[in-house]
């Protein structure tokens, strides 16, 4: 008997070939994200859970069967899933990490250059037949050559931003206890409030966590150059987007670039309207050859845990040592 998969949302055809030839795989059948009742129905008839990041996997999914051996988290941020819940039920948490670092890192540069160089609106007003020639003064933006770029969360994305910084001759400061990015480049730890002050371009690679929610504010805009860019590809409630709202049309700071958001998938039609942010839905990591790659990762630790063995990429680690 094949060891029984629910998947929340069909992945790359590649990646699902697999999954068939390894489990009994049932897969949610719409383009769409399931409710949390359905999710509830297919976690009881089956062994491991694989879930997305817009899945909320909480305590009632995660009891509703005994017989769960693990779930399969199709991301690298986890806080999507009750992990406390899980460990206590002593059931695997994996996630997919390592594999998004240069596809994000990619995406982050290419928000900061269609923020700072207001790609979006030039390509709106050259397809609305606007153009009618040259001119000193048209869609003025931001070099980003020689700059100052925040990195905040010096991880493994934070520095692959970083890396691709000094090919810009950027000076680069970071704000992270923790870090490897001075092995990498050159770079400058500095203290957090120092980076949003100095900075023209600051991105966010902080995982979402208690003391991360809104760790952009007003208090952080307010400090910020009213030349900067922020620019967010981590989770979307690191920024209070009310406030950020606020800075953009009072220009406080010049724009962003967005690919979360804090109530997402909902937007604020503010957010929308305004002409100095970019918004992307979510797709930082979506190369093709990236969610591949995460689907893959995703199969080897779903077959780690069907095979009662420790998969790679695991969360709680914990549950191994009892």
């Amino acid at each position: 008997m094949k060891t029984k998969i629910f998947v929340t949302r069909k992945l790359p055809e590649q990646v699902m070939k697999q999954l068939n030839n390894s489990f009994e795989v049932n897969v949610n059948p719409y383009d769409r994200v399931l409710t949390k009742e359905e999710i509830v129905t297919g976690t009881k008839k089956c062994d491991i859970l694989l879930c997305l990041l817009t899945d909320k996997i909480d305590e009632d999914i995660i009891t509703c069967n005994k017989q769960l051996k693990g779930i399969v988290n199709y991301a690298v941020g986890i806080n999507n899933i009750d992990v406390k819940c899980a460990t206590r039920e002593n059931i695997p948490v994996t996630n997919t990490p390592g594999v998004l670092t240069e596809t994000t890192a990619d995406m982050a540069w290419a928000l900061i250059f269609s923020t700072a160089r207001r790609i979006v609106e030039a390509d709106n007003f050259t397809r609305k037949g606007k153009f009618k020639g040259w001119s000193p003064t048209l869609l003025l933006g931001a070099d980003v050559y020689g700059k100052t770029l925040g990195i905040v969360g010096a991880g493994r994305i934070g520095t692959a931003v970083a890396k691709r910084a000094t090919g810009f001759n950027m000076d680069i400061l970071y704000s992270d206890e923790i870090s490897v990015i001075e092995k990498t480049v050159s770079a400058k730890k500095v203290e957090f409030k120092t980076l949003l002050k100095k900075s023209d371009f600051v991105s966010l690679h902080v995982p979402l966590l208690p003391q991360t929610r809104h760790l952009i504010g007003e208090r952080e805009l307010k400090i910020m150059k009213n030349t900067a860019i922020l620019i967010n590809t981590s989770r979307g409630p690191v920024i209070d987007e009310k406030k950020l709202v606020i800075a953009l049309k009072e220009n406080i700071i010049a724009g962003a670039g967005l690919d979360v958001y804090e109530n997402e998938p909902e937007i604020s039609n503010d957010l929308i309207e305004l002409k100095n942010v970019v918004l992307t839905p979510h797709t930082a990591s979506a190369s093709a050859e990236t969610r591949i790659k995460m689907g893959l990762i995703a199969l080897e630790n779903a077959l780690s845990i069907s095979q009662n063995n420790r998969p790679n990429q695991i969360v709680n680690g914990e549950i191994y040592e009892k």
